[in-house]
């Protein structure tokens, strides 16, 4: 695990709370506003960031976040352009990690991808269609820059690839805790703890629970059984939603401080 992943999830322990995890793509609307989100955001209580890298088949993604990405792939966001924003984000003092699909990176060149993500001050990466048994170029790469390779489990993943993904990761275990595409929802998951529970039956490492988290109550139902509540399209929507660049920037701060005051247990 890197330094700053696991200094924010011990932090987190001592402070008997969850770790707060947030996601905004890089680049949506604009370069320059995607970096004032996520300083918003984490000036609101989000302990850790997830910098989203906008791609074309985003197949995972749900409604709001399509929407952002082609936003940003329409005002010309690019790779480089998400190093940019992951350097601005860690600059903020929250470990950050890149969200991305693998495609992306392999276009890039991954030991590129990864030199340059590390020298920016990037933690890690989060891959949703990479499996580890397809993840040797990435596990060698990240190595070598010290990032953590930060895997997903759903409810489907068997026994064995549960283990077997467990084992690969770093930093921390990816919980999609709902079946399909992402996007906030009027209630949480009901498979989500149940999977926490097998995932914590193999491993030690922190577990994050992602897919569907709205609000500061859902956050609490989730910091009750997870080390890290992730919100995702709840977020962005406060950029998608808001009638002027100020508006969104402060619900977006608004959202963060209620998110964060969910994850604390007590």
């Amino acid at each position: 695990m890197s330094g700053a992943i696991a200094d924010v999830f011990a932090k987190a322990r001592a402070e008997d709370r969850a770790v707060l995890v947030g996601y905004l793509p890089a680049g949506f609307p604009t370069k320059e506003l995607s970096i004032k989100a996520i300083e918003a955001m984490v000036d609101g209580g989000v302990d850790l960031v997830e910098v989203g890298l906008p791609y074309s088949d985003p197949v995972m993604d749900g409604p709001v976040i399509q929407a952002a990405a082609e936003q940003a792939l329409a005002a010309g966001s690019r790779t480089t352009d998400v190093i940019d924003v992951v350097r601005a984000s860690a600059a903020t003092g929250a470990p950050t990690v890149v969200m991305t699909y693998w495609n992306p990176v392999e276009r890039y060149g991954v030991e590129r991808f990864a030199d340059d993500l590390a020298a920016a001050g990037g933690s890690g990466l989060i891959t949703p269609d990479l499996i580890p048994d397809e993840a040797d170029e990435w596990i060698a790469a990240s190595q070598k820059n010290g990032l953590d390779r930060i895997f997903l489990v759903a409810p489907s993943s068997t026994d064995e690839r549960l283990e077997m993904t467990v084992d690969a990761a770093s930093g921390f275990v990816y919980a999609t805790a709902v079946m399909g595409v992402t996007g906030a929802r009027d209630q949480t998951s009901s498979l989500g703890e149940e999977l926490v529970a097998r995932v914590k039956k193999v491993t030690d490492k922190p577990v994050g629970v992602g897919l569907g988290v709205s609000n500061g109550a859902q956050a609490h139902e989730i910091a009750a059984y997870a080390d890290a509540v992730i919100v995702g399209s709840a977020l962005v929507r406060c950029l998608l939603d808001a009638p002027t660049e100020s508006a969104g920037l402060e619900a977006i701060r608004t959202l963060a401080q209620d998110l964060r005051a969910g994850v604390e247990r007590t």
